[in-house]
């Protein structure tokens, strides 16, 4: 059973949130809390699998309450429930640790299967905002320190550092695809997918999504 904590400040939304989601047999709505020092005290105490966020709230909103969860609470996953156009937040929460977003505009089998690849380690991210996000984290270096693609070399050499198997990769990433819908797409298995993003790390010196797609904006790889 997964185990969710809910935390938004108007008690409608929570509410309907919880509706939606103990539709599914295999999730349970252990909690809700309306602000981030509450959701950080339930998590204190009920110990969530995953905690459903929103980014606005009074006292401590949703990039702040990720921050304190996520330093106290490290496997606890944390995702960022948004509008469309709040991407500045939503990657301050990004850097405070959240494991990815979603808007509020999915629909209810959208979430729960969303929640699902969330709790078993994917990065969840929306592809209406995904380019935005990804280029503010690009912009702001504070989010990996040792970042430095510039020691790469120019950007005729980074480009011919992938395959094209490995470009194609690279630009579903780019659209917030998860590895078993790049798979369906380049019909690789699941594991061989996994395994050339790996490949893409070691060769670029990177080391998650956030980086590889910041490093293909920046080389003018993906539009």
């Amino acid at each position: 059973m997964i185990r969710i904590l809910i935390v938004d400040d108007q008690i409608l939304l929570r509410e309907s949130l919880k509706s939606i989601i103990e539709c599914d047999n295999e999730i349970d709505v252990i909690g809700c809390a309306e602000n981030g020092f509450e959701a950080l005290r339930m998590c204190d105490e009920l110990l969530p699998d995953l905690v459903l966020m929103d980014i606005k709230m009074p006292l401590c909103d949703g990039v702040e309450g990720t921050k304190l969860i996520k330093a106290r609470h490290n496997t606890i996953k944390v995702l960022i429930l948004t509008t469309f156009d709040d991407d500045e937040n939503v990657t301050r929460a990004l850097k405070n640790g959240a494991d990815g977003y979603i808007l509020k505009d999915v629909t209810p089998e959208e979430l729960i299967l969303i929640i699902k690849n969330a709790v078993k380690g994917f990065y969840i991210l929306s592809n209406k905002t995904y380019g935005t996000v990804a280029k503010r984290l690009d912009e702001d270096r504070t989010v990996h320190k040792d970042f430095q693609p510039d020691k790469l070399g120019d950007k005729s050499e980074r480009g011919m550092v992938l395959k094209d198997a490995e470009l194609k990769i690279l630009r579903l990433i780019a659209e917030g695809k998860s590895n078993r819908e790049i798979a369906s797409v380049v019909y690789l298995s699941e594991g061989r997918v996994k395994n050339i993003i790996s490949e893409m790390f070691t060769k670029l010196k990177l080391r998650d999504r956030y980086q590889l797609i910041s490093y293909a904006y920046k080389n003018n790889l993906i539009e």
